[in-house]
């Protein structure tokens, strides 16, 4: 009877454990995929603004640098994780 509650109480925690995992990763790729998106979108309207002549659009353009520093450096940490993640 030992034994069989051994064995049921291992099946259990490994279930739970593959479980948490599962949504751990979920949700850190999301996070992943929005700090792209993210910083796609700064990116682009960061061109979009030094193109512009308006002095407006100059204070936008480096305004945006103080948000897309942290964002290229998320984005190398991702990177980096994804290709350890691949190389094993």
């Amino acid at each position: 009877m030992a034994s069989t509650v051994t064995v049921s109480t291992i099946t259990t925690l490994t279930s739970v454990t593959g479980i948490t995992s599962m949504a751990a990763l979920g949700l850190g790729a999301g996070i992943s995929i929005f700090a792209v998106l993210l910083l796609i979108g700064m990116l682009t309207t960061k061109e979009l603004a030094e193109a512009s002549d308006g002095s407006r659009q100059r204070l936008i353009s480096r305004c945006l640098n103080i948000s897309i520093v942290p964002l290229v450096m998320s984005f190398a940490v991702i990177v980096a994780l994804k290709v350890f993640e691949i190389l094993g």
